[in-house]
């Protein structure tokens, strides 16, 4: 059996308001007619319209999953009891001129146990389905190639592309109609009518053009499932969150599509052919991962000139705010205060595509140590800037502030804007990164040219090691000398929140002489595996807890008190409790920058928060579909 699910609040709780008033008259002018009368004791009936589809299947969406259910569905009244729906969710495919009729006899509930379920309190959704479903058009009936899925808020009988719209603009919190972020060429448009029927060729043009959209946004996984075979629109393949971010790419970009229409049309929207515009291409990560959106640096000690400092003592000194497109894809990073751009931490993410759930630890932590940051901070506005251009293979570094002068990095301008402080580019080979080359431009015209190589000798997947280089000359190098090897746990460590399960022993070359405590480096992991959420289930950690790294440009800093050799030590929720997530349980929470300590024990419980250190790291996640949601916001 299969229960209501237990969604997210953006599926249950937002609703359109309005909803359900119905008429079986069509006004003259078509307004507000969204299909026949309903009575308790008749089917449910309505439309399916891009124009009519013949042959598309048809369901009230009672666990508003997205998804077709079949039965035994239980639903549970707000009494508490449950009704059970044998059939699963009322289903049928639609007939000429679109119609489809609904039996909804097993909403009938017995008195004793509550109240009849109305239709009308669910959407309905209608799935076109390549090769099956038909559009009715006036040169003949047309076969629809590739799949899209259209709905209706409860309520409604219609089912549109422009009825999808207007419901999914209502989940998303904003008006149904009219709105400032609305094209002005929706406002006057009655969104849920029969535009067929009423002859309105502006709203059918509309429409169309928005099926194609959502269409093309379709898995081609889902398409090939509904076009094999046998097939009758009942699979399921998407998940909740999957067809929620299908509905709020549709709002995100239902704007440019009508605009589109408009400039082909010129007025004539009878005419225009809708199959030969050329429509927004958005790929989409329906998968919705937890996604890095904010990094709060504490960097500025608040009673005294100098870092290390207590963690009590330490304050804000710089704010990172992460910027993705629909799939995921990190577009930009920007900084009130002082970002620290760290080219193998850029290396990483471009072998990941640039997507930052895929690098399972998302951005490992790093700090503008330089006093500048924190007054910059407190100046309202962005003063630093990383942009991403995957088309092209460049990043573009800005910065308006002081922050990185002793890295070579100099401002240019008061302002962001204008030319790059550093221009990253980088080259691909056989699906892998070959060289990673960063551009400074320097006071007199010259170029200081960075060069990093990525050294996969031994590397653990996501964490290479690399050599950096200067105009020719080595800067640094993290070689590894050993494979990732997991050790035994002591007896003391078992089950703690954070253990040191496994490490890997490495090489840091550079920056001779180095300090004489700068010895006996290991990449430190918690790399257990539970049984989670279940005996049956197993979960695999790959949680990095500690590296060491030295930084002369840091350690010459005058407010820093410190011999160049530096580490992080990374803090994670513990499995199960708090913020944790499954299915990425790598997710940091927090991260120290401090001294390094030397070697430590492989099997021991990872230590607490230290209270002396340099720098503070917080990060702040959201899923995708909550960041999307915020930007309609």
């Amino acid at each position: 059996m299969k229960r209501l699910p237990s969604l997210s609040v953006f599926a249950l709780t937002l609703t359109l308001t309005g909803c359900g008033e119905e008429s079986d008259q069509l006004p003259v002018d078509g307004r507000d007619f969204d299909g026949a009368e309903y009575s308790e004791s008749a089917a449910y009936t309505g439309k399916v319209i891009d124009g009519y589809l013949k042959n598309a299947r048809v369901w009230l969406d009672m666990d508003r999953d997205g998804q077709y259910t079949a039965g035994p569905l239980i639903i549970t009244l707000e009494n508490g009891a449950d009704v059970v729906l044998e059939s699963g969710e009322p289903t049928a495919m639609s007939g000429a001129g679109g119609a489809f009729s609904l039996d909804v006899s097993e909403l009938s509930v017995d008195p004793v146990v509550g109240p009849d379920l109305d239709p009308r309190d669910y959407p309905l959704i209608a799935l076109a389905i390549p090769g099956q479903t038909l559009e009715e058009t006036r040169a003949g009936d047309l076969v629809v190639t590739d799949a899209f899925m259209m709905s209706a808020s409860p309520g409604l009988r219609n089912i549109t592309p422009l009825t999808t719209l207007a419901r999914f603009r209502g989940l998303a919190g904003l008006p149904e109609g009219a709105g400032e972020d609305l094209d002005a060429s929706l406002v006057d448009l009655n969104l849920v009518r029969d535009y067929v029927l009423a002859g309105d060729d502006q709203a059918h043009a509309y429409a169309r053009a928005l099926a194609r959209f959502m269409a093309s946004q379709v898995p081609q996984e889902y398409n090939h499932l509904l076009a094999a075979p046998g097939s009758d629109g009942t699979e399921r393949y998407l998940s909740p969150q999957a067809a929620f971010l299908l509905g709020i790419s549709l709002v995100q970009n239902a704007n440019q599509v009508i605009g589109i229409v408009n400039d082909a049309a010129n007025g004539d929207f009878a005419n225009v052919d809708i199959d030969s515009l050329v429509l927004p291409e958005v790929p989409l990560a329906l998968s919705d991962p937890t996604l890095l959106t904010l990094q709060r640096v504490f960097a500025q000690p608040e009673r005294s000139d100098t870092l290390p400092a207590n963690l009590s003592d330490l304050q804000i000194s710089a704010e990172l705010a992460f910027d993705y497109s629909e799939d995921g894809r990190i577009k930009s990073v920007s900084a009130e205060g002082c970002l620290s751009p760290s080219m193998p931490e850029l290396a990483r993410l471009i072998s990941a595509g640039g997507y930052v759930a895929n690098l399972g630890t998302q951005w490992l932590p790093s700090a503008a140590l330089s006093a500048q940051s924190r007054i910059n901070f407190a100046n309202a506005g962005v003063d630093e800037r990383l942009e991403f251009d995957w088309v092209n293979n460049r990043i573009y570094f800005e910065t308006t502030t002081t922050c990185h002068d002793q890295e070579g990095i100099f401002a240019g301008s008061s302002e962001l804007g204008g030319n790059p402080e550093v221009t990253y580019s980088w080259t691909m080979q056989d699906g892998s990164l070959a060289e990673l080359v960063a551009q400074i431009p320097q006071p007199g015209g010259s170029m200081l040219t960075r060069t990093l190589e990525p050294q996969e000798a031994n590397a653990t997947a996501g964490f290479p090691g690399y050599r950096l280089s200067e105009s020719g000359s080595e800067l640094e190098a993290l070689t590894f000398s050993e494979a990732l090897t997991d050790c035994t746990v002591a007896q003391e460590a078992v089950g703690m929140d954070l253990v040191v399960s496994a490490a890997q022993g490495y090489d840091f070359s550079g920056y001779s002489p180095q300090p004489a405590s700068f010895v006996d480096l290991a990449l430190e992991f918690d790399a257990r595996e539970f049984a989670y959420p279940g005996p049956e289930d197993r979960l695999t950690l790959k949680r990095p807890l500690r590296y060491g790294f030295l930084d002369p440009a840091s350690a010459s800093l005058t407010n820093v008190d410190a011999d160049g050799s530096f580490e992080w030590v990374m803090y994670y929720p513990p499995v199960g409790e708090g913020t944790f997530e499954a299915g990425q349980p790598n997710l940091i929470e927090e991260a120290y920058l401090k001294k390094y300590s030397g070697a430590r024990a492989c099997g021991r419980e990872f230590e607490e928060a230290p209270s002396g250190v340099y720098a503070r790291v917080e990060y702040g996640y959201q899923r995708l579909s909550d960041y999307l949601l915020g930007l309609l916001e």
